[in-house]
């Protein structure tokens, strides 16, 4: 079996229930502990200091993306050939944000399952953590459980990853805290990608579920088949 068709089964997973859409699934609250409450605010400061790129200049700026070698949660490798010829939501993060990645998070949960149950439209989720020395697959893999079955999560060598992120121009920085913890400033934003690997729309934090499927959906719709 091909790793195109491995990726596209992953998308028959089960939907998320309607407590996990609504709000923050209990168990992630093992994996931020305490750190949910004492690193709010510092991350979303973290936030606001990444947002140097517009959504708006990276659509419209130089071409953007390019090849890559990831692995996935089964530790199988997934290139950029085996996202080409579907639509895809492309997110970067990491398991070990407070509050803002499990809010995007369940903002692409909900938004592709808003195109799929109302409208018959699949779009393949895909979130690449920015922070693989912690986000190794079995941890990434139990996290996005707790999410949604159909979002893919990629990680890999630190070089990989990090030669991604900047072929998608997302701006990430470690933030040191005490001890050994850290999080990281990153600009938080999400991809819509064409069959084609082309970036066609970008999406913020400003944006919701609704906002976000509506937003692809005008796409998808204004898009010869």
């Amino acid at each position: 079996m091909s790793k195109s068709m491995r990726i596209l089964i992953l998308l028959g997973g089960k939907r998320p229930c309607g407590a996990r859409q609504l709000r923050r699934p209990a168990a992630v609250m093992g994996f931020v502990g305490l750190a949910a409450f004492v690193h709010y605010n510092d991350e979303r400061r973290a936030v606001l200091k990444g947002q140097g790129n517009t959504c708006v200049n990276i659509v419209k700026g130089p071409v953007i993306g390019g090849p890559f070698s990831l692995i996935d949660t089964e530790k199988r490798n997934v290139t950029e050939k085996d996202l080409r010829g579907n639509w895809t939501l492309l997110y970067f993060g990491y398991t070990s944000s407070p509050d803002v990645v499990p809010e995007q998070l369940q903002i692409m949960s909900k938004a592709i399952d808003i195109l799929e149950s109302k409208h018959s439209l699949k779009v393949l989720p895909i979130f690449v953590t920015i922070d693989p020395q912690r986000d190794n697959p079995s941890h990434l893999r139990a996290y996005l459980k707790e999410f949604d079955s159909r979002i893919i999560g990629l990680t890999g060598p630190v070089a990989a990853v990090r030669q991604m992120a900047q072929e998608y121009r997302v701006y990430f920085k470690k933030v040191e805290e005490e001890g050994n913890d850290y999080l990281i400033d990153t600009s938080h934003k999400m991809y819509l990608l064409s069959p084609n690997l082309e970036v066609l729309r970008c999406f913020g934090m400003e944006y919701n579920a609704e906002e976000v499927s509506q937003a692809i959906l005008n796409v998808l719709q204004k898009t010869p088949q």
